[in-house]
């Protein structure tokens, strides 16, 4: 299981510093790019997310809660280890998300709400590199974690069979529930509250690390 921090929780005065924190202990630094309309929070953009290259060398998850992610990906700098994740429920096409993220030369991950269907995003499944999973109404950090997801990760493990595709996970998790987690087949677990809610984001990075694996 790898760690991925999302700074949704972190103090926004200090971003650089609070990505250091948990750098030695991490594999990406994920960021809730929201816009107010697909989901009812503004959260930061691609000027915030640029400016922080300098202070990091982990790769990028930049999860896109935006209505228009094939008009808005462009304007992040991307490597190719940095994934850039879209909603199937966005506004623009999920064929037409796909290929602009492609064109940037960065992986391509797709996601979904709670109660959208896995169905959904089925069809695009061998064109993406990386799918997240919310287990929370994405908008918001700091909520409860929904059970039921738990075997909508199982079904979707199923369903990727032998392709290698990332499952990450996004939504309340905790020490008290990562294993399950993990478990039910997840690689990437995203985390806020969790690592950035106390005073020692790398203590509780390392805490969540210990619980994942037992």
């Amino acid at each position: 299981m790898r760690l991925s921090p999302s700074l949704l929780s972190a103090d926004f005065g200090r971003l650089a510093e609070e990505i250091r924190a948990v750098e030695s202990v991490s594999a990406y630094i994920h960021f809730d790019v929201m816009d107010g309309h697909f989901v009812p929070n503004l959260t930061f953009g691609p000027p915030v997310v640029n400016a922080l290259r300098r202070h990091t060398s982990l790769p990028f998850d930049i999860h896109l809660m935006i209505e228009h992610p094939a008009r808005y990906a462009p304007r992040f700098r991307v490597r190719p280890e940095d994934v850039i994740t879209f909603h199937v429920e966005a506004q623009d096409p999920p064929e037409e998300a796909i290929r602009v993220i492609r064109e940037l030369g960065c992986r391509v991950g797709i996601s979904l709400r709670p109660r959208t269907p896995l169905s959904a995003i089925e069809p695009y499944l061998s064109r993406v590199d990386w799918v997240l999973v919310m287990s929370v109404e994405p908008g918001f950090g700091g909520q409860e974690f929904m059970p039921d997801a738990l075997e909508r990760i199982r079904e979707l493990r199923d369903l990727i069979g032998g392709r290698g595709l990332t499952i990450a996970v996004d939504g309340g998790i905790k020490p008290a529930n990562v294993r399950a987690v993990v478990e039910a087949g997840a690689d990437v677990i995203v985390a806020g509250s969790a690592i950035f809610g106390d005073g020692d984001p790398r203590a509780a990075a390392e805490e969540l690390l210990r619980a994942a694996h037992g």
